[in-house]
């Protein structure tokens, strides 16, 4: 099976250049896109699910760039389900939306990711992973509550919060 390229002339278009992991930093972003995806099937073992979020940087030098992640809330492993669970409620509190009924409600919303770089494994190379998560406004996570504005809809874009020492 074939598709028509329209005429494409790859003569008037700058070649993709070798894909590199974002460097380790923290970065202003948020959910772009996000599906329920059945677990890789295992011999012996109930099937799982996993939530795959999109993350698009939306500011700086790596504008535009997407990092993936995957929570792993359905999973025969307690230990995953409960990190994957932990994960989740943070990316909640960061975004002001605190009873999700469906993943699309988290998306278009700015927060902090921490990205750092998984060293390449298996035949693949290394490539970018989030290690954590944080909201724009410098508040901790376990402050957050319904009643806050960022979780009334607003949607602050702060840039990271001046240390004691720099005000």
């Amino acid at each position: 099976m074939s598709t028509e390229l329209e005429g494409f002339n790859a003569e008037e278009i700058s070649p993709a250049g070798k894909f590199t992991p974002l460097p380790i930093d923290d970065y202003l972003a948020m959910i772009t896109n996000s599906e329920m995806k059945d677990t890789k099937p295992k011999p012996n073992k109930e099937p799982g699910k996993y939530l795959h979020l999109e993350f698009t940087v939306i500011d700086g030098e790596y504008k535009d760039r997407r990092i993936f992640h995957q929570l792993n809330l359905v999973n025969t492993n307690t230990t995953t389900v409960d990190i994957a669970q932990r994960q989740l409620s943070a990316i909640c509190r960061c975004v002001g939306v605190l009873h999700p009924k469906d993943s699309a409600e988290l998306h278009n919303k700015p927060l902090v990711i921490s990205v750092g770089i998984r060293p390449a494994k298996d035949g693949y190379e290394e490539s970018n992973s989030i290690k954590g998560f944080s909201r724009t406004d410098g508040k901790e996570l376990t402050d957050v509550v319904s009643d806050t504005p960022v979780a009334k809809g607003a949607s602050p874009v702060a840039k990271k919060p001046k240390k004691p020492w720099e005000k």
